[in-house]
């Protein structure tokens, strides 16, 4: 019988099954890794604008956004390639600053930051670390559609051109990651975090606002939002990569911020959707290791992603280490709420970002028989309202011996659609 490896933190699990029950889904194409040389080519021959070297001048200051390790976006060989390319261009290393886009996460760890950028960067270029609660780094660009301030890290106003780089990826509300995200929620304030991902709530009927979802862009008010925030800061030029399992690079779109990362989406969702004939009774699913499952805010988006191709009140088997816990020490607040309406009326009186990512947890708790495979604790497991699983196999012998099922290897990198 064949046998798939499953990530799981650093390590991965291995799982030998029936392919006459089971079909693994997968990427229907195979990763070829971009060289140096090519991301030269996509930064010298940009999408609807000027290259870089007519952007920025010698004596220019450039502020590089980033992504935060709960992230894989290939920033390693990316950035490096922007830096030296600056540099070559005649802006001083001394002028050329690289800014965390952490939103409401942790900040990032020195270690991390090695990794995320290269030691030779690390060591030779300024860091900036976000943080959405210190008023003192914040600064109001505008103001939104209810009259509330709109405030980003002061930093994007202190130097005179930014640079958006990322990565792209489907996300469960905001329609994908990246680009536009960088800015509005990575270095928004908290009150303007909050504000934006309220917007994918339908606080007066009830559930998520229509538009509103996985791979959505056209009429979605969150994405919408975060658009016109970054559009404030106006960055002069944006890369969107498409990394493979392993993070690297094997795409790259460059240019015009908004439209690269447009591009950059649509290949996205090309190369990453599967059609399913059918849902299944059973579905086995990864994050697919670090980042994917640093923590069990960013391991939802592998359950999200299950969730397509499950029948109601079936069984998902979630595999997700969490070496960084629940992602928010006042994560399980939420849970003390009965169910998910109690939850969601909850968010209707006093709404907070991590408690709408509790509401679309706990909601598909309640949907389907949630098995998390996991180095969490016991309790807060089941405080969630998810079952703790040993392993795999523990949990197939509790199923019947003719239920069908999917398995998806990298769970937040493939949506399933039909079915």
């Amino acid at each position: 019988m064949p046998n798939i490896q499953l990530g799981f933190g650093h390590d991965s699990i291995s799982f030998e099954y029936d392919p006459a029950r089971f079909e693994a889904l997968t990427l229907n194409h195979h990763s070829t890794l971009l060289s140096d040389a090519e991301i030269g080519a996509a930064l010298e021959n940009p999408l609807d604008s000027p290259t870089l070297e007519e952007l920025i001048e010698p004596g220019d200051s450039v502020l590089i956004v980033a992504s935060d390790a709960t992230r894989a976006t290939g920033s390693a060989q990316v950035i490096n390639l922007l830096v030296r390319r600056l540099i070559q261009n005649g802006v001083a290393s001394a002028e050329i600053a690289i800014i965390f886009a952490t939103g409401i996460h942790r900040a990032v760890r020195t270690e991390e930051k090695s990794d995320l950028l290269t030691p030779f960067i690390a060591q030779r270029i300024r860091t900036i670390d976000h943080n959405a609660y210190n008023a003192a780094n914040l600064i109001q660009i505008g103001t939104s559609a209810d009259g509330s301030p709109i405030e980003v890290n002061r930093a994007l106003k202190e130097y005179s051109k930014v640079v958006l780089t990322g990565g792209v990826g489907f996300h469960y509300f905001a329609g994908f990651t990246g680009g536009r995200k960088s800015i509005c929620p990575g270095l928004a304030s908290a009150p303007t975090i909050e504000a934006t991902h309220m917007l994918a709530l339908d606080l007066e009927r009830g559930g998520r606002r229509g538009g509103v979802g996985t791979g959505l862009l056209k009429g979605n008010a969150v994405s919408a939002e975060c658009y016109r925030v970054a559009a404030l800061i106006n960055p002069i030029f944006g890369i969107s990569a498409i990394v493979d399992k392993n993070g690297r690079v094997e795409a790259v779109f460059a240019g015009h911020w908004r439209t690269a990362h447009e591009r950059a989406c649509d290949a996205y969702a090309s190369g990453h959707s599967i059609r399913i004939a059918e849902k299944r009774e059973v579905v086995i699913t990864s994050c697919g290791g670090l980042p994917y499952d640093i923590n069990m805010i960013q391991a939802h988006k592998a359950l999200d992603m299950a969730a397509h191709a499950c029948v109601d009140g079936g069984t998902i088997i979630l595999l997700a280490e969490c070496r960084d816990g629940l992602g928010r020490a006042d994560f399980l607040k939420w849970f003390d709420s009965e169910n998910s309406i109690a939850l969601e009326n909850r968010l209707r009186e006093h709404y907070e970002v991590n408690g709408q990512t509790a509401w679309a947890l706990l909601t598909k708790n309640e949907k389907f028989r949630v098995q998390l495979v996991t180095k969490l604790d016991e309790r807060s497991v089941r405080s969630m309202r998810m079952i703790p699983a040993q392993n795999i196999e523990s949990v197939l012998s509790a199923v019947p011996a003719n239920a069908t099922g999917y398995i998806m290897p990298r769970g937040a990198a493939l949506l399933p659609v039909g079915g």
